[in-house]
């Protein structure tokens, strides 16, 4: 929600350019609606993990999004050389360390990052095939399209599934942090970095090689996972961290395999 908003704002202020040409909005929203939907579950099943288990847990097997691009593209007709399938092994083997070792591991937590990747892997494969003929529209742009709809089909759900709660929720929030100032503070400063986390990714696209941006999304899950660490006070037992190491490294590996083999078709191209 407060990523569309700020889209909305920077739409309104020509700060980010609207640039989907009118005529096309129908059809353009009819092609997102597959996009859009694995996005919600994308995100839905990443927060039930996070409320089920640490949050570097949930980083660490959200690190094995890889592997399932791999094995559900293939799966759809794509090819991968040699070197990519071997960057998965590393993935799989620390993310399966990392399980095995993890203190607060819980099957519900395990399960919803493993399906968030699924989803997520899901979004970006449909994206691609169904918006070819959109290629006007960037990738910001883009992102806060499939965030409007994930907010639409999300929002019945939620009521219907969680509405009865809100109420009783709200309080208890209130009561954790102290003050309903304090509340709105930290949901604003939430949803306002969440907004600069994915504006800043996808206009870093643009402006660095994918190599640079590959380091540093590598770099992102262990800032991520260290700091969960250090902030929750995480246990975090050797072969863990090191099973998370392996993971991320793979991760890295993958990166450097899969951006070679897009280098490779557009020369070809």
């Amino acid at each position: 929600m407060f990523f569309f908003l700020g889209l909305f704002g920077c739409w309104f202020f020509g700060v980010q350019s609207f640039n989907l040409v009118p005529k096309l909005i129908k059809s353009f929203i009819v092609a997102l609606l597959g996009p859009a939907l694995f996005h919600t579950i994308g995100h839905i099943s990443a927060c039930v993990s996070f409320s089920k288990v640490a949050v570097s847990f949930t980083h660490v097997i959200k690190s094995a999004e890889p592997v399932f691009s791999v094995v559900f593209s293939s799966a759809l007709g794509d090819s991968y050389p040699l070197s990519v399938w071997l960057s998965i092994l590393p993935i799989v083997m620390g993310c399966s360390l990392a399980a095995v070792t993890e203190v607060s591991f819980n099957l519900g937590g395990l399960w919803g990052a493993m399906i968030s990747n699924v989803g997520f892997v899901l979004r970006n494969i449909y994206s691609k095939k169904s918006l070819q003929n959109f290629k006007q529209v960037n990738g910001l742009n883009l992102c806060g399209w499939i965030t409007i709809l994930s907010f639409v089909y999300l929002f019945p759900v939620a009521v219907f599934v969680e509405g009865s709660q809100w109420v009783a929720g709200y309080h208890k929030a209130i009561a954790t942090v102290g003050t309903p100032s304090t509340f709105y503070l930290w949901v604003m400063i939430s949803g306002v970095f969440y907004h600069l986390y994915n504006q800043s990714s996808y206009q870093a696209l643009d402006d660095i090689s994918p190599l640079t941006f590959s380091v540093g999304n590598t770099m992102k899950r262990v800032v991520v996972i260290v700091s969960s660490v250090i902030v929750f006070r995480n246990p975090v037992r050797p072969l863990n961290a090191l099973g998370s190491a392996i993971a991320i490294l793979g991760t890295f590996l993958y990166s450097q395999a899969s951006s070679k083999k897009k280098a490779a078709v557009e020369k070809k191209d």
